[in-house]
């Protein structure tokens, strides 16, 4: 049994990680000391390392409910359930890629564009560029 301190130091999260966990019913504590003291077992750090894992893949933790409710119970879902979380979740970062991407494209023309030299910035490219975004992004 672990008390919340070390549960925590061996999950590499903080104690108040864990009470919120608590709170947001990913987790709970079955046990307590005499003096009051959370206890957990082996089987609430594989938790709380299934929702750390999760949390490091970006699901929300509603996502992270549902696939530990398919974990703890297998015999009422179906492995369709665990891969529509997951490829509901792929589409999201296919979708940030994207996103990235036209950014990378974007910031590269700028950067193209400018000569970079130690003149005075008052006609830097970049400058006047973002300023015309601004522009547009008003009307």
């Amino acid at each position: 049994m672990y008390r919340i301190g070390q549960l925590a130091k061996l999950a590499n999260v903080t104690p108040d990680t864990i009470r919120y966990y608590e709170k947001m019913a990913l987790m709970g504590h079955e046990a307590r000391t005499e003096g009051g003291f959370r206890l957990y077992t082996a089987e609430d750090l594989q938790r709380l390392r299934f929702i750390r894992y999760g949390r490091q893949l970006g699901f929300t933790l509603e996502a992270i409910r549902e696939l530990l409710s398919i974990r703890i119970d297998p015999a009422h879902h179906t492995c369709e359930e665990s891969k529509a979380i997951v490829e509901k979740r792929l589409a999201e970062v296919d979708g940030m890629m994207l996103e990235l991407q036209h950014m990378q494209r974007s910031l590269q023309r700028l950067s193209d564009a400018c000569c970079g030299g130690m003149h005075s910035s008052r006609d830097c490219s970049i400058l006047e560029a973002i300023e015309q975004g601004a522009m547009q992004e008003k009307t």
